[in-house]
């Protein structure tokens, strides 16, 4: 008995091979650590670099020399600077002012569902022989237009972490600007023709 006890107590006191164990414990934690914070620090400074080039384009496409191709180019340059192979989309909406964003074209709502339905009548405000939910139209618009300048970034990270949720797919950052154009022109009224929804 006193063998066993001394046996026990000499093992309790060896720590040779425990700082192994403890590596071989640790290392795969403070690996997915730096992975996630290198993962973490490209999206924050793609984000970043997205939104400042988003609000430069914007700027810049407000003006009567507008070139919103170049533009568009200029962001997709500037991202894909950090966020190698990324697919970068814009869409530009306009509306004569900013109380229009997002709103419905005037129609005679008479069943009160909220919905242009077979039979009302409505004006068609943007001219495209339709009613829309949305009086915006889509492009950079006109002088004294307000635009929303929308672009949508999708990458793939540089390392994708399969057990961390949110980092192991394509990643998507999202930037908006909303501008109203210089007054470089007499402002385009929108229309007055009346229609029937269908």
């Amino acid at each position: 008995m006193t063998r066993l006890l001394a046996l026990l107590d000499r093992l309790r006191r060896d720590s040779e091979g425990a700082y192994i164990l403890e590596f071989g414990i640790l290392a795969p934690v403070f690996v997915l650590m730096i992975f996630s914070l290198v993962d973490l620090g490209q999206l924050v400074y793609g984000k970043v670099l997205l939104e400042g080039a988003v609000e430069a384009a914007a700027r810049d496409s407000s003006l009567e020399t507008a070139d919103t191709v170049a533009a568009d180019a200029t962001v997709t340059s500037t991202v894909r600077n950090i966020l190698p192979g990324a697919n970068v989309t814009s869409t530009r909406t306009s509306y004569y002012d900013f109380a229009d964003i997002a709103r419905a074209e005037k129609w005679n709502d008479t069943n009160k569902d909220g919905a242009c339905a077979s039979g009302e009548t409505y004006v068609d405000e943007n001219r495209n022989g339709r009613w829309d939910a949305n009086i915006g139209q889509s492009g950079n618009g006109g002088a004294y237009d307000v635009v929303i300048y929308t672009v949508t970034v999708t990458y793939n990270p540089l390392i994708k972490l399969p057990f961390v949720p949110g980092f192991s797919g394509p990643q998507t950052l999202v930037s908006k600007s909303v501008r109203k154009n210089q007054p470089f022109a007499t402002q385009k009224k929108y229309g007055s023709s009346s229609g029937i929804c269908t």
